[in-house]
């Protein structure tokens, strides 16, 4: 892959940025009831009691928050996925972290008496958690430590694991089926500030992290035994990567449900704009991780109006024919 020039990767980062800013816009605009732009930055700027006004600022302030953090999460967890698997099918789900999040929440509505999606954050945050913890562990055992093959194995196993304690769950308890079907789906719509709240710190923990080990995601790119050469550790590098990816991967999908294809798409489509520097793509799939969730809400809002499509059913959509032209090519960079 030709390496862009520092103005053209700048270029892309700039119109990134504005990509962002017109999706906020669209978002906050765009729905059963159009309101117009400025109407939308009045609400936001100045205090008022129209319809409208309350509209914005209730509903879809909330709601494009969410999109935005979630968005930025799942693209950097799957970049760092693909960086320390080197596997270009990586992506949140491959730790078992969404999976571990189900079990969460149907523990939580089944055995805690849970039934409200503040309550729902908590539980899905540790089961993500637990189940990240637990693939590294498994991979981590026997001679060579969390390889990037042992990883996507160990990954592999626990979804099958916990996809059956979910199905085994829901399905003999149809109180916690109907509540959590309305979680699994995917969506941003109805979250409010109490969401938003309690995963923003974890997000941005995640964030650091990643934004940290940038450098050493570029080494990991050339090979273990190059990594090592250049005095990288390369178990350590992989740990921070996988602890920055389930806490990554853990809130978002604790906030928003289980949404796929965002972070398999967008680190392929950043590399794609600036190269494999991960200090380019990094900040590049943060801005257009919440431009492909938002874009995908504000279209599944207008399909079949007054009713909306869910976003993890507009990404897949969406994901689906990347993923066959991605597994079509001849060459596919990782990371």
């Amino acid at each position: 892959m030709p390496v862009p020039d520092p103005r053209r990767r700048a270029g892309w980062l700039l119109a990134g940025a504005v990509m962002l800013l017109a999706a906020v816009l669209l978002s906050l605009t765009v729905g059963s009831r159009q309101i117009a732009p400025g109407d939308a930055l009045q609400a936001l700027f100045h205090s008022g009691g129209s319809d409208d006004a309350q509209v914005v600022r209730a509903l879809r302030v909330p709601r494009t928050v969410i999109g935005v953090l979630a968005g930025a999460a799942l693209a950097l967890a799957g970049t760092v996925m693909q960086g320390i698997t080197r596997n270009p099918i990586a992506e949140p789900g491959i730790l078992g972290v969404s999976q571990g999040a189900s079990v969460g929440v149907v523990a939580a509505i089944a055995f805690f008496g849970v039934h409200s999606l503040g309550g729902y954050v908590w539980f899905a945050f540790a089961g993500a958690a637990l189940a990240g913890v637990g693939v590294y562990a498994v991979a981590s055992g026997g001679r060579g430590g969390a390889s990037p093959i042992k990883l996507a194995l160990a990954g592999a196993a626990m979804n099958a694991f916990l996809a059956s304690l979910v199905s085994g769950i829901a399905t003999t308890n149809a109180r916690a089926l109907d509540e959590f079907r309305f979680w699994q789906v995917g969506s941003i719509s109805g979250r409010d500030g109490e969401v938003i709240g309690q995963v923003w710190p974890f997000i941005l923990v995640g964030i650091v992290l990643v934004a940290a080990m940038a450098r050493g995601l570029d080494a990991l790119a050339l090979g273990d035994d190059a990594a090592r050469n250049l005095g990288n550790n390369v178990a350590l590098l992989r740990a921070l990567g996988a602890l920055g990816a389930t806490v990554l991967t853990g809130a978002a999908v604790a906030s928003v449900g289980p949404i796929a294809f965002t972070g398999l798409a967008v680190p392929h489509i950043a590399r794609a704009l600036v190269g494999t520097a991960h200090r380019w793509v990094l900040p590049l799939a943060a801005m257009l991780g919440p431009v492909m969730l938002l874009g995908s809400d504000v279209l599944g809002r207008i399909l079949f109006p007054p009713s909306e499509v869910p976003v993890a059913v507009m990404t897949a959509l969406i994901g689906v024919p990347f993923l066959i032209a991605l597994v079509r090519r001849r060459s596919v960079v990782a990371a």
